[in-house]
């Protein structure tokens, strides 16, 4: 592992970051990615992300969230809703749990997915893959008392 990959990891898994982060990342990641037309998404220069577009839960309409994903074999993906540490679930899990269908943006394309919540051993096995691609989320499970949410997105 790169010695900047090591430093980036022990920066995101401190409390600080978890305060500070979810503030600057999704909107400065929203803004380059409309302003690249989808090409763009500087937090991917870290780990692999896309847009997220769900229908709000409460709202009707369409949100859009940048999130850090894990890609998966078969052209699926595994989002991990760590809210970077913080007690509440991220607002984005809830709009899946009610609507499941939704879109992401991947390397410019706009690709409609399924999301589906993951339990038991088939969690617990995503959880591992989730840890060894990012072990911060370790850190950020230890901080909260509720179970980190894992979806995976199979395209439609």
């Amino acid at each position: 592992m790169p010695p900047g990959e090591r430093l980036l990891q022990r920066v995101s898994a401190t409390r600080t970051f978890a305060r500070i982060a979810p503030h600057f990342i999704p909107a400065l990641d929203r803004a380059v990615h409309r302003l690249t037309r989808g090409k763009v998404l500087l937090s991917a220069q870290m780990l692999p992300g896309v847009i997220l577009t769900a229908t709000g839960a409460r709202s009707g309409q369409p949100r859009r969230t940048p999130l850090a994903c894990l890609p998966e074999e078969g052209g699926g993906w595994l989002l991990i809703g760590s809210n970077f540490g913080r007690p509440g679930h991220p607002a984005w899990t809830g709009n899946l749990l009610k609507n499941p269908e939704a879109e992401v943006s991947w390397r410019g394309r706009d690709i409609p997915v399924r999301a589906r919540l993951l339990t038991g051993e088939e969690r617990a096995q995503a959880w591992r893959a989730a840890l060894a691609f990012w072990p911060p989320y370790a850190a950020y499970q230890a901080r909260v008392a509720r179970e980190i949410r894992l979806f995976r997105l199979e395209r439609r």
